[in-house]
């Protein structure tokens, strides 16, 4: 069939909006009309090459559809339902998912690949190539084919341009905070880059009873929208926070920071070591880039403090489990996320969403497709 999609040739250029070829669904996989797409700053990753990832791509990888259809195999799923992806695929038989690790599933290794899982070609083509898939989605399309690994099927209530986000940001920033995290009632807790992760770590560190909420980020306007969604504190600054923490804390600091700037440096593990106080954890759930090495940190406070700097993929969270229980606390008016998708955009308009994001003048834009 022919539909449309924002593709990525090159780096450093815009997406193209175009034509594409879908093939059918194969044996587990299915085909999906999309109705909404997150604009995440992981497609951004891509684009600028701080991924490293082949081009050409299909963007987008926080989406809901309906299914339209089913190839051979897939159980559970038919025309029809309602999913939001998950954008790591779960298989549930490896040993990562049987210990409970399914953000950790042995199927995540094909992630840069962006070819199929079930035969690792192309199912999407264009211009004579084929095309590879953001995280094995790429939402920004009207239609995709994606393995049934990736589906989390939704109930027929929510609006699927809302619900699309629990497909990364929302799970990642609350789960980074609470499991990765583990902040408990009464902590103090600092979020480092208010975006469509951070808002969310801000959210999970506040429903958890932190006792004060610290985020940071140098545009006023998302601290302003931090402080609606759970903050105590807001600061433009690392220095600031830090000197806030000390006064907040009498010099304890904080128990938990959590790491959620668009692109990751070595020298903020540094300065995010130094806003946590005895056994504080430092949670790293933004991207470095692929090319960094190296970190400045004080390793004497490592052994001296027992402090701990902890990786975060998808908030440690279990996509089959916590997608469903974030859409619960959604219902129940503890999850904000409505007012997290700060502009809607049609497929055309996907490069002028990056730059909204690039300004930063959103939490989080989404495309709509209805």
């Amino acid at each position: 069939m022919k539909t449309r999609a924002a593709v990525l040739w090159e780096r450093e250029k815009d997406w193209s909006v175009e034509e594409i070829e879908l093939d059918a669904p194969k044996s587990g996989e299915v085909l999906v009309s999309m109705r909404g797409s997150g604009l995440c700053h992981s497609d951004e990753h891509v684009l600028t090459g701080d991924l490293p990832w082949p081009l050409p791509m299909i963007g987008g990888h926080e989406g809901a559809g309906v299914i339209e259809d089913v190839g051979p195999g897939v159980t559970g799923l038919a025309p029809g339902d309602r999913v939001i992806f998950s954008f790591l695929p779960v298989c549930g038989r490896c040993r990562s998912c049987a210990q409970g690790m399914s953000n950790l599933c042995e199927l995540g290794m094909y992630l840069g690949t962006g070819m199929q899982i079930s035969d690792h070609t192309a199912r999407h083509h264009a211009r004579g190539q084929d095309l590879g898939l953001m995280c094995l989605l790429g939402t920004f399309a009207e239609h995709t084919v994606v393995s049934a690994d990736n589906c989390i099927k939704i109930e027929d209530d929510l609006p699927l341009d809302v619900a699309c986000l629990l497909g990364c940001g929302v799970v990642t920033g609350w789960g980074a905070v609470t499991y990765t995290g583990e902040v408990r009632a009464g902590d103090t807790v600092a979020v480092v880059g208010v975006g469509g992760i951070g808002i969310n770590a801000v959210q999970g560190a506040a429903a958890a009873g932190a006792e004060y909420v610290v985020a940071v980020d140098p545009v006023a306007f998302k601290r302003e929208k931090a402080l609606e969604f759970g903050a105590t504190h807001a600061v433009g600054t690392n220095e600031e926070a830090s000197a806030l923490l000390t006064d907040l804390t009498r010099g304890r600091m904080a128990q938990v920071c959590v790491n959620t700037a668009g692109v990751g440096t070595g020298d903020q593990i540094a300065a995010s070591l130094a806003m946590v106080g005895k056994r504080g954890r430092v949670v790293v759930t933004n991207l470095h880039r692929a090319t960094e090495t190296q970190v400045a940190m004080s390793a004497l406070d490592l052994t001296l403090w027992e402090k701990q700097v902890r990786g975060s993929l998808f908030g440690s969270s279990n996509p089959r489990s916590d997608i469903p229980r974030m859409l619960e606390l959604y219902r129940s008016g503890h999850l904000k996320l409505d007012e997290l998708r700060t502009r809607t955009y049609s497929l055309d308009k996907v490069n002028a969403g990056y730059d909204d994001m690039r300004a930063g003048r959103t939490l989080r834009g989404v495309i709509s497709f209805d």
